[in-house]
This record gives C-alpha cells, sequence and structure tokens, in this order.
C-alpha cells in the first residue's frame, strides 16, 4: 500500500482553496447589486460599464432644471432600455430635502447647497456632494409696455423692495410695475434674493409669487408692467430681456462671469455616485449630455 504524502498533499489543497476564494473575489468585483458588469478605474471607483446598465434612479429639485433634466433622462434612457429615470420638480430646497431624507439619488439645484444644509445631511451621515452639469443666467424680462430695456443692478434691487413703483422713475413709461417672482421653495427665488434684492433684504409684500418659469413669462407677455426673472432657456421671443449693468444675459457672459446674474447648475449626491449614478453624472457632464444643455438652452461646462 502506497504511503499518503500529507505534506504535498495540504499544499495541494491549500492552492486549490486560494484559487477558488480569488475567483470568487473577482466575480464579486466584476459585477454589482443589479447585476451590471463594473470596472475599476485608475483612482479605485467602481463603476458601472456602459453595455450593461440596468436599475432605477429618482431625481428631484430644481424647476429650472426639470426640462433639461428629463431631456438628459430620455436620451439615457434611450440608449439603455433597462434603466428607468425618474424626474420631479418641486424647487432646490425639497430635492435636497429628499437627499437629505435618502429618498433620492440626486437633488437638482439653481442654488449653491446652503451651510445649515451641508449640516442637516452630516448630522444624519449624509455627505452632500455638488456635482456642477452646466451653467444658466437668470433674464431679467419686461412687456414692452413698460418702455425698458436696460436696468442697473441696484435699480433692480430698489424696484424689488418695494422702494421704486413706477417705470417712469427709471426713465421708462408711466406704468406701475408689477412685480413677479419665483415661489420661496425655488432655487431661482433664493438666488435672485442673495445678489440682487439683498442677502439681508426681503421682497416687497406686493410680489406675486409664480411657481414655474413658464408662468412668469406667460403673466410678462401679457401685463404691460410686469417684470420678472427666469433661467435663460425659458425666454421667448414675446418679451423683452433687459440689459443689467449693461451686459445682456448671453452665453458668452454668463461664461466668462461678466454677466451679474450667472449660475452654476447642479445635481447633488451623497458622497460620490458610484454603480448606474456615477455612470448617468459621467454621461451628463460628456459630449452628448451638454450638446443637450446647449440645446436647452443653458451653458456648457466645458
Amino acid at each position: 500500500m502506497k504511503k499518503l504524502d500529507f505534506k504535498n498533499t495540504s499544499k495541494a489543497l491549500v492552492l486549490a482553496l486560494s484559487m477558488v476564494l480569488t475567483f470568487s473575489l473577482v466575480a464579486l468585483v466584476g459585477c454589482n447589486g443589479n447585476g451590471d458588469e463594473a470596472y475599476v478605474d485608475e483612482n479605485g471607483n467602481n463603476d458601472v460599464a456602459g453595455e450593461s446598465l440596468s436599475g432605477m434612479l429618482t431625481i428631484e429639485g430644481s424647476d429650472t432644471m426639470v426640462n433639461i433634466a428629463q431631456a438628459w433622462a430620455e436620451q439615457f434612457m434611450d440608449e439603455n432600455p433597462d434603466v428607468m429615470i425618474t424626474i420631479r420638480g418641486g424647487g432646490s430646497g425639497a430635492g435636497i430635502a429628499s437627499l437629505i431624507n435618502g429618498t433620492v439619488d440626486f437633488s437638482l439645484a439653481s442654488r449653491d447647497v446652503r451651510p445649515s444644509e451641508f449640516e442637516d445631511g452630516a448630522a444624519v451621515g449624509v455627505e452632500i456632494i455638488e456635482n456642477t452639469t452646466s451653467y444658466d443666467g437668470i433674464a431679467v424680462i419686461v412687456n414692452s409696455g413698460s418702455g425698458m430695456t436696460e436696468i442697473s443692478k441696484d435699480d433692480l434691487g430698489r424696484a424689488y423692495r418695494g422702494e421704486i413703483t413706477n417705470w417712469s422713475e427709471l426713465g421708462g413709461n408711466d406704468i406701475e410695475i408689477v412685480l413677479l417672482g419665483r415661489d420661496s421653495a425655488s432655487g431661482t427665488f433664493a438666488f435672485f434674493q442673495e445678489v440682487i434684492v439683498g442677502e439681508d433684504e426681503d421682497y416687497s409684500q406686493t410680489m406675486r409669487n409664480i411657481q414655474t418659469n413658464m408662468g412668469i413669462v406667460t403673466e410678462v407677455q401679457t401685463n404691460p408692467g410686469a417684470v420678472g426673472y427666469v433661467g435663460m432657456g425659458y425666454v421667448t421671443d414675446d418679451v423683452v430681456v433687459l440689459e443689467v449693468d449693461g451686459v445682456s444675459g448671453t452665453v458668452e457672459a454668463v461664461r466668462n462671469g461678466s454677466y451679474v446674474l450667472a449660475r452654476r447648475m447642479l445635481m447633488n449626491s451623497d458622497g460620490a455616485p458610484t454603480g448606474l449614478a456615477a455612470a448617468f453624472l459621467d454621461w451628463v457632464q460628456g459630449p452628448e449630455g451638454q450638446a443637450i444643455v446647449e440645446e436647452e438652452g443653458f451653458v456648457p461646462v466645458n
């Protein structure tokens, strides 16, 4: 009877077990929770490969960004039939609150995240990261009946604080100024207040709060004394866009920073996005997503 070589046999068993464990680890790294293939980039980040994307994303927030986000989602889903992306508005503040509550993958914001919101997130373990997707300029629009084509930043602030009530005080026609603004949950409302009205000042109590950009455009079209502010992408030929401090809200003026009402458009995440969320953000910031940015009247990040 042949004597067993326990020493060599043990070595063989250890080698075999090691190979099984290695294969298992490779399999785990090569697949994410949705069954999508994944890879590790040069920074060690685990990300989803483009050929096998699947899963769901929920995105909520800025009404200014709803149209562009919907356009991104529709084209991305066309290219990735196993992906479902849901887009909801409600305002920048509402989207950030949902991100902190853990009910969305991204929050859309047309203003920077406030220090208090960073703190609220940190208190529940949420690390809010601001991901810039595009730039926008807020257009100040009036009805042609106002007789106005330009305004200074200071006079615009005086008007929205209620200190100026007739366009004739600014060289326009003798007609009462009708102030239109966004609702208080809107990032546009907060940004305009900070830059124009004054961070420690209040809007005039006569200002009418309107929920959407298009609602303001529609009202300005029909009200001779109306003035409002909207995202550049919502401007129509039926309103007059005022120069502010002698600068028009053009793409180039937004890009070079010479326009006082230029701002970032953000998709905020809880920590650095991974998996499907990372793939979608990369696509939005890439050539296809940025082409949609231009089509929608916003300014690309590149």
